[in-house]
């Protein structure tokens, strides 16, 4: 047997990796592309919602998007540094791509992603207004914390160490958004929502990809996956939707 085949054999049953001297060369790839999506997701979304700090209605809420800007951009940096340890260019990595790119409104793009970077298909979209992007964070937030959970139990024991600690950050953006909203509410902006919502919810639950995938299994293989895709997807409408609920909010059809 094989190097490799008794490494995979460790992975398969638990095992975990610290060291990229150790990493198979399928397992180094998937990895590098989980955390590339990771990376290039949490800037181009901080880039996104750079935009809209001075829509904020107040000077707390323009400090609260200015925080959650300055945290996605390092929680990125975080996990960039451990791309460095493979060999990534880290120095360029973040001038490389136009993070701030964004695709027509209308655009409906499924779980594609473009030409530019690894990100989320959702992060493709852009945000038009204040009420509109808490509504893009609070639905986002709840996926990204269903994805932290999954991530934070990756068999490359550095980045599983990185992503449980970027997991309560990213929580906390999620309690913003969700204050928000309810301060949104409050004055009214019901309506506004309520579209925001149905624009949002579809793609934020592209961002889960295929339900019908079977990646999943090999993944689960490697120690990079635990959940499939519909598990992940399943979990995000739950709790979404029990947030929505709570805030007499509507889970689109």
């Amino acid at each position: 047997m094989t190097e490799e085949m008794r490494i995979e054999d460790y992975l398969a049953q638990g095992g975990v990796l610290t060291n990229p001297a150790n990493v198979p060369p399928r397992y180094r790839a998937e990895l590098l592309k989980l955390m590339a999506t990771f990376v290039d997701s949490e800037l181009a979304g901080a880039a996104g919602f750079a935009d809209v700090i001075n829509e904020g209605p107040g000077i707390k809420e323009r400090i609260a998007a200015a925080k959650i800007v300055l945290e996605k951009t390092d929680n990125a940096d975080r996990v960039l540094r451990i791309m460095g340890d493979f060999g990534a260019d880290t120095d360029r990595y973040a001038n490389h791509h136009p993070w701030t790119a964004r695709l027509e409104r209308g655009a409906d793009i499924g779980a594609t992603r473009t030409e530019h970077d690894m990100r989320l298909a959702v992060f493709n979209y852009p945000l038009e207004g204040w009420a509109d992007a808490v509504v893009m964070n609070l639905l986002m937030g709840r996926a990204v914390a269903v994805q932290m959970a999954e991530f934070s139990m990756v068999s490359y024991q550095p980045l599983a160490e990185a992503f449980r600690a970027i997991a309560p950050i990213e929580a906390r953006h999620a309690e913003l958004a969700e204050e928000g909203v309810i301060k949104l509410m409050e004055h009214g902006e019901g309506t506004a929502l309520e579209d925001s919502v149905a624009y949002w919810w579809p793609r934020v639950a592209a961002s889960f990809g295929s339900t019908t995938s079977t990646k999943a299994e090999s993944l689960k293989a490697m120690g990079l996956r635990r959940a499939s895709n519909a598990e992940l997807k399943a979990r995000w409408e739950a709790e979404a939707g029990a947030v929505l609920a709570r805030m007499g909010l509507a889970v689109p059809a």
